[in-house]
């Protein structure tokens, strides 16, 4: 091994305690550690630290004097639209799916540590009547979207699901779509792809080994997204498809409507690049993000970024002026997604979190750490807002759209039992509106019989409805 010539390149940018045991651990832990350090871009990857620096002190600084609302042109809402427009933009969708010109992509990097199991978010069962994942919602969605198109339009267009994880779920989730015959969908419409990983880094600058021989990394966040579209052939991939409308949401939200026609079909009347679909905030100082213009540029604003005497600010009939709740619901054309890899990518805002990351101390041993000690850089998905030509803002109804998975039950809130009532509140309201005199207990519509509220009248109206039940399309 050309040892040497690795030293002084790590030299060269300060690293050189990488090689601190190397004359203390054996040939096949060498070989892991020369692999390691050789995979990295030290020169770029050194520079996210310098630049997370920045990062840290533009954090400090109130974005009060520099925040504006979201402009009128940009943004509509489904409480103020017609029927007739809501229709409107249903049929535009539908008929982009019609003509497979649609593809999902989903972030799905993350284990659901938080919620105390070591396994992908997307497999978790919530304890709804069927059992059913995330992932199985999901897919079963996805089934009857392309269903309701065929319907309409006599066309046959297949939705392709991209799925982005990470090191640590990619292989399981393989698995397990494989062990469920990916829930009757087709597996060449199916592909996952792994988001690259980033060194994580002391406060000052050194990367850390989480042992003798291994770097400590973590996923680059879901902002990575950009970059492994490219990397690993998605792009190429969707051009080759003739994918025009992508629609990319985070794995944990339960009620997520996957391509959602209505979004798709506002985005695509108004030729928009790149759109945001976003719900009113709860309360002034909900700890959520907000769409929002910075400088001149589309952004999200995270609530710790300003005081609450903006958060609180409202307009002249009462509502907030920061209003636009991010629920990390996004639409992109694919010549945007190009132009962002091809040209933005490198752009990108760069994103500290201080953390407690194991590592190991000088002589040797592993440590715990149970304060932070390091930082890993992360990049968010809606940083390319600003790259932007034609921007949309599609506001919803929260109960409707949206509900995140990411805390046990103990917390309270966005976890297992909020999710599933949600699910089922909502689910209750289809039936009810469908002319259902009563709905008890856990009545659970699957995705194939509805997937919107529609459907259901046939049986459902005059009838009281019992559970736990699951309604689907054999009923």
């Amino acid at each position: 091994m050309e040892v040497n010539c690795l030293k002084e390149k790590l030299e060269k940018f300060n690293q050189v305690h990488l090689l601190r045991f190397w004359d203390k651990i054996s040939d096949q832990e060498k070989s892991t550690l020369f692999k390691d350090i050789l995979e990295l871009d030290l020169q770029e990857v050194t520079s996210y630290f310098a630049k997370s620096l920045i990062s840290i002190k533009a954090n400090r600084e109130s974005l009060d004097s520099k925040i504006q609302p979201i402009p009128e042109n940009i943004f509509e809402s489904i409480y103020s639209s017609t029927e007739e427009k809501l229709e409107q933009y249903e049929l535009t969708g539908l008929k982009e799916i019609s003509e497979g010109r649609v593809a999902i992509l989903l972030l799905a990097g993350g284990q659901g540590t938080r919620l105390g199991v070591n396994y992908p978010k997307g497999m978790y069962d919530v304890g709804l009547p069927s059992h059913s994942t995330l992932f199985r919602l999901q897919a079963l969605r996805i089934r009857k979207l392309q269903e309701l198109a065929e319907e309409k339009f006599k066309k046959h267009g297949q939705i392709t699901w991209y799925i982005m994880t990470s090191e640590a779920t990619h292989e399981t989730t393989l698995v397990y779509f494989e062990k469920n015959d990916y829930f009757g969908l087709k597996k060449e419409n199916i592909r996952a792809f792994k988001q690259e990983m980033l060194p994580c880094f002391t406060f000052d600058g050194k990367i850390i080994l989480d042992e003798k021989y291994h770097i400590s990394k973590a996923p680059d966040g879901n902002g990575g997204l950009y970059r492994a579209l490219k990397m690993q052939g998605i792009l190429e991939n969707m051009t080759k498809r003739g994918i025009n409308s992508v629609h990319v949401f985070s794995v944990d939200n339960i009620l997520v409507k996957v391509a959602d026609p209505v979004f798709l079909g506002f985005c695509l009347s108004r030729s928009a690049d790149c759109g945001v679909k976003v719900v009113p905030k709860r309360s002034p100082n909900e700890a959520v993000g907000v769409v929002c213009q910075v400088e001149g540029q589309y952004r999200v604003v995270e609530y710790s970024e300003i005081t609450s005497t903006t958060a609180e600010l409202r307009n002249n009939d009462g509502e907030l002026v920061f209003n636009a709740g991010n629920i990390c619901n996004h639409y992109f054309t694919l010549d945007f997604l190009c132009a962002v890899g091809n040209e933005h990518e490198g752009e990108l805002d760069l994103h500290v979190a201080k953390k407690k990351i194991p590592y190991v101390n000088e002589k040797g041993i592993k440590v715990i750490p149970t304060s932070p000690n390091g930082i890993k850089v992360e990049k968010f998905v809606f940083d390319v807002f600003k790259f932007a030509k034609n921007f949309a803002v599609w506001e919803t109804i929260r109960e409707c759209e949206f509900s995140a998975l990411k805390n046990p039950d103990v917390a309270g809130f966005d976890c297992p039992s909020t999710v599933r009532k949600d699910l089922m509140s909502l689910q209750k309201k289809w039936l009810i509106n469908a002319g259902a005199l009563s709905v008890n207990g856990d009545v659970e519509i699957s995705p194939l019989l509805s997937y919107a509220g529609e459907n259901l009248e046939k049986m459902s109206k005059g009838k009281h409805i019992h559970g736990p039940v699951v309604l689907s399309s054999h009923l």
